[in-house]
């Protein structure tokens, strides 16, 4: 390196933005701008020995704080893409903003002249835009004395800002730069040490700390930093050397500090981190940063506020100890470990968990009970009398085990209702379990904590949620359970609602016994059948099979209207259902057993109610300032003088209570046109039977499916044919078997009724039959269907119609003894909502008929069956004509 650099007296100036360029420093430029390259074309290229330009630092006008000597001209900055080059090989790219680029820019007056060490030449494709890469060294300060323009670049008339060797040789007489030198060597020894003890280099840096003069080689250190632009243009402008070294001892020395500080938090975190908690070693880091700058707040952390809210759960001994034993492992992991959250999240669960905390039942009052059950339903005396003897037993004995009451019915009968009813009674929380779909045992009994993902159970989490131990849990749905290869929640349940085993339910994921004795289980179901047997045997069974059209009536008067009205912002005073129309809705609309669909149609006549107050008959209301608001409807009504009745509304009326102030002129009454016209033409009548039994082959039958009872129609035709029998309508084994007997004993007995000519003929001879029960997408099976099946093809082979005013029901032997068949309640319910006068029963079955309401049963001829003659006595006008020609 020269100790002398001779200058020109005028420089081609490359303009560096927000970096510095210092004496002795290396630097890597790609220039691509069309200014940049111009110069380095005609500075450096075309020249055939080594030329020198001028780098300048340059910085946009609005990024200025505090004023300095600048020298300012009319050209814009030139855009550049520079990579600088260290002394120790590092490159550190650059990319000024060029969205600037014909902004007033502030030239720094004073630079470092640079020479080339190496010079390439690019073109990029596809566009063919010629590029210089270029590698410069800085040699020395010039001052810049007058700037202009040369073409498209920047040349700059300039005076050498270095000492000659006289002054040089004068200054490093002088005490205090000798001091300065010492301070800077020793300072710049110590990094060079500690860089060797951390990197393994530094041997090329200790030839330059003994080789290179002290002035020189504090802009080379220098220049190696990371330093802020404001910091590296007063290193450049340091032109004395005793200046200069102080600042470049300076920052040395911050240098060094930064280093020793990394490297005691290092030692630090070293020491407290064992061979398998290496990995956590940046986490450690930070928190050995955080003490250093004295910013480690009291972490008593949330384990200890764990800790005291696990002390204040009330766990049982055992379970403590469990906890207890996690808790300490989990102060002992480091929170990046893999089982820290899952760890974590259980102790939460145990100390979210109500093992002792209970709600305070209200004192039992059976007929403030009695009278809660009476307002919320109508009806269901059997299931009521049920809840007030549960409850009266819970007041003499509140620890009383008592049974799990499981509400069997069709949908929208109030099954879940009734349990947040008992839940109101009893005065404690409500919390409903949906196992409709459930397939999976784990959604009981919950995960392993071994697995990815495992959660608690539905129970422990509802209990969780509801945060006492002694709720009302409705099991909603739990004859939708399904099994697969995940296991069967089913079985799961039988655990959970015994209380010989409940008292010690263990779900995976906790893994110690909870105590689910306290709580009070309350289950619903469509039906008992898909409900396995051992499960079925650990409840009570109450059954809800619907609803008369007389119970809907009243439910619909004393429950729904108001509350459809409420919902549609409505009241009495904008629609009016009368009970006759409302009957009108049971009978030609509805026929389900429940009130859903009743519910659903009185919403369709208040939304029709709403549009009419909304559109055409609404008062505008009036404030205190009378400011009238005029629309065709009031114009219409002043011009025929009619009188509009208006509401003055002050000031201070709530906004929400606007729409209280409509009125109309009359209540909308419903009547039966508008029935027919929101509804629609009616969907039922009470003339199918007649129509659909007026042909011979044709009998009604009473069916029991989940959304209650059924009327069945069975038709039979005779067709010519080889004497086989055929079955539509979706048909299961067992009815398919019930008509294959029905049509053995119907040919067994043919000539007994007179059905065939002479004894010993094939009642099929030549033809077939064809049983078909209408509805063919809707699946059909049971064992209740035997008696209509005779019924009908005695029917068709005697070309008698059967009464349209009877249904049957009932199963019958090969023997022709008709058997007792279940639902009994359902199927008389729906025979009466279908409008059935007789309905031929079972004898067996005449036992049932105390749950069938009174009123049912006035309207109801029950006409009682021992053997398959008696129900063809009945079923024909006049009874079984060949009665007496029977030798049965």
């Amino acid at each position: 390196m020269a100790e002398s650099v001779e200058l020109p007296s005028r420089l081609a100036i490359l303009p560096f933005r927000n970096k510095v360029l210092l004496p002795g420093a290396i630097i890597r430029i790609r220039c691509t701008s069309p200014s940049s390259v111009k110069l380095v074309e005609q500075e450096l290229w075309q020249k055939e020995e080594k030329g020198m330009i001028g780098i300048l630092p340059v910085r946009d006008a609005l990024e200025i704080k505090s004023a300095g000597p600048t020298a300012s001209q009319g050209a814009g900055a030139n855009i550049l893409e520079q990579s600088s080059k260290l002394q120790d090989g590092s490159s550190d790219s650059l990319k000024p903003d060029t969205k600037k680029q014909n902004d007033a820019v502030h030239w720094h007056n004073r630079g470092v002249a640079a020479r080339p060490l190496h010079l390439s030449r690019g073109v990029e494709k596809p566009s063919g835009r010629v590029t210089y890469t270029v590698v410069l060294e800085g040699l020395c300060r010039f001052s810049v004395l007058e700037l202009s323009t040369r073409g498209i670049y920047q040349t700059a008339k300039i005076s050498s800002l270095e000492m000659t060797m006289t002054e040089m040789e004068q200054i490093e007489q002088d005490p205090d730069y000798i001091m300065l030198s010492r301070q800077f060597k020793a300072t710049a020894t110590e990094l060079i040490s500690v860089l060797e003890l951390k990197q393994k280099t530094g041997g090329r840096t200790k030839v330059l700390l003994d080789n290179v003069p002290v002035h020189k080689l504090a802009d080379i250190f220098v220049a190696s930093f990371e330093i802020s632009f404001d910091e590296q243009l007063s290193m450049l402008d340091s032109v004395g050397p005793k200046l200069r070294l102080s600042k470049a001892t300076e920052l040395v020395d911050r240098h060094l500090q930064s280093i020793r500080v990394a490297e005691k938090i290092t030692q630090k975190v070293e020491g407290q981190l064992s061979k398998s908690q290496k990995e956590f070693l940046l986490r450690q880091q930070m928190r050995a940063i955080k003490e250093e700058l004295g910013d480690n707040e009291d972490d008593e952390d949330d384990l200890v506020a764990l800790e005291r809210k696990m002390q204040s759960a009330g766990m049982p001994p055992n379970v403590w100890k469990l906890a207890h034993r996690e808790l300490r492992r989990l102060k002992k992991m480091q929170p990046q470990q893999p089982g820290y959250n899952s760890s974590r999240v259980y102790l939460d669960l145990l100390a979210d968990l109500p093992w002792q905390k209970a709600s305070e039942e209200n004192e039992l009052d059976l007929r403030a009970a009695q009278k809660r059950l009476d307002s919320d339903h109508y009806g269901l005396v059997k299931v009521k009398q049920r809840i007030i003897e549960y409850l009266a037993v819970r007041k003499l004995k509140p620890d009383a085990r008592g049974p799990v009451l499981c509400f069997v019915g069709p949908p929208g009968v109030g099954k879940t209702s009734l349990a947040s009813s008992i839940a109101a009674a009893l005065g404690r929380k409500f919390i409903r379990i949906s196992l409709g779909g459930v397939k999976d045992e784990a959604d009981i009994r919950g995960h392993r904590r071994t697995y990815v993902g495992s959660m608690p159970g539905r129970l422990v989490d509802g209990l969780k949620r509801v945060a006492v131990c002694n709720p009302v849990m409705l099991l909603d749905e739990v004859d939708k359970t399904g099994s697969d290869v995940r296991g069967d929640p089913a079985s799961a349940l039988l655990e959970v609602l015994d209380p010989e085993q409940n008292k010690t339910f263990n779900d995976h994921y906790l893994n110690v016994p909870f105590d689910l004795s306290k709580v009070i289980f309350v289950a619903t179901a469509n039906r008992m059948q898909p409900i396995p047997p051992p499960l079925l045997d650990r409840m009570e069974v109450i059954e809800l099979p619907g609803y008369t059209p007389e119970e809907k009536l009243q439910i619909a008067m004393q429950h729904l209207i108001p509350r459809v009205l409420d919902q549609h912002g409505l009241s009495s005073e904008f629609i009016q259902i009368p009970e006759a129309m409302v009957k009108l809705v049971i009978q030609r609309y509805t026929r389900e057993a429940g009130v859903r669909n009743l519910e659903r149609n009185l919403a369709a006549l208040a939304r029709a109610a709403a549009v009419r107050v909304v559109e055409h008959e609404q008062v505008v209301p009036l404030n205190k300032g009378i400011q009238g608001l005029s629309t065709p409807l009031l114009e219409n009504r002043l011009a025929d003088g009619t009188e509009v009745e208006m509401d003055v509304m002050p000031m201070s009326v709530n906004s929400q209570d606007i729409s209280n102030t409509f009125r109309i002129s009359s209540p909308l009454v419903v009547d039966e046109t508008m029935l027919e016209k929101v509804l629609g033409p009616p969907r039922f009548d009470d003339k199918e039977a007649a129509e659909r039994v007026a042909a011979p082959g044709v009998s009604v039958g009473l069916v029991w499916t989940a959304f209650g009872g059924e009327v069945q129609f069975v038709e039979a035709s005779a067709m010519v044919g080889k004497g086989e029998l055929h079955l539509t309508g979706q048909l299961g084994d067992v009815i398919k078997e019930s008509a294959q007997i029905a049509l053995t004993w119907v040919r067994a007995r043919a000539a007994d009724f007179r059905l065939a000519a002479e004894e010993g003929f094939n009642l099929l001879e030549g033809r077939d039959v064809h049983i078909h029960f209408p509805a063919g997408a809707v699946p059909k099976d049971g064992p209740s269907a035997g008696v209509t099946l005779v019924t009908s093809l005695v029917s068709l082979f005697t070309q008698k119609s059967v009464r349209s005013d009877t249904a049957m029901t009932g199963e019958m032997t090969l023997r022709g003894l008709v058997l007792p068949v279940g639902g009994v309640k359902d199927k008389i319910l729906a025979a009466h909502r279908y409008g059935i006068k007789r309905v031929i029963l079972p004898e067996r079955n005449l036992k049932d008929l105390v749950e069938i309401p009174s009123t049912v049963l006035a309207n109801l001829e029950i006409l009682p069956a021992k053997r398959m003659e008696d129900v063809l006595e009945h079923a024909f006008d006049g009874g079984c004509p060949w009665r007496q020609h029977s030798k049965l």
